[in-house]
């Protein structure tokens, strides 16, 4: 499903409803871009032992085993089905809330969300961004979007960004972040 078919069906459905729909079977129209962010910064992220939070149909997942980073984990509540099928490994469902809630009882060296941030209610953010960074000194996001500016959050820092074209000339973004949180 093209990008704009999946914002107009967004806009039908709500996401929660369109991933309800179309989680099991999704798939990312922007993977080249994914992948090519990924590699082109590999000695700028950490990706020891990486969560792929809203991982999607695993993107993000498989760059990073494919390119030899065996310590991968994900999660996602929408598309765990696809993940799974995509990926052969498991993936937990956190949603927003769940992480707001409950921080993940696991440890990262990066936090990597693609294409699902600028999905998170504002008034959820920033208690969405201060539990992941309970569990990561770095959070990775790629974004079609400027959306969100997580540099605009108190206590988190934008360590470094970058972006990539898509065949239409539009932009893909990564944003790094560390965190100034004291906890």
């Amino acid at each position: 499903m093209e990008e704009n078919a999946i914002r107009n069906k967004y806009q039908e459905l709500g996401v929660e409803g369109f991933y309800t729909q179309y989680g099991a079977d999704y798939s990312n129209p922007h993977e080249a871009q994914i992948r090519q962010l990924l590699l082109q910064n590999q000695d700028r992220i950490d990706y020891n032992k990486v969560l792929d939070f809203c991982c999607g149909s695993g993107e993000v997942s498989r760059t990073l085993i494919e390119a030899g980073y065996g310590h991968v984990f994900a999660s996602d509540p929408f598309t765990y089905e696809a993940y799974q099928k995509n990926c052969g490994r498991e993936c937990w469902q956190y949603t927003f809330e769940d992480v707001i809630r409950t921080p993940i009882p696991e440890q990262f060296s990066a936090v990597i969300c693609s294409f699902a941030m600028h999905l998170c209610p504002d008034e959820q953010l920033f208690p969405l961004v201060y539990q992941l960074f309970q569990s990561t000194s770095q959070l990775v996001i790629i974004t079609p979007h400027k959306r969100p500016e997580l540099e605009q959050l108190e206590g988190v820092q934008l360590a470094f960004e970058d972006f990539c074209l898509t065949a239409k000339g539009k932009q893909v973004r990564l944003k790094a972040y560390t965190s100034t949180f004291t906890y």
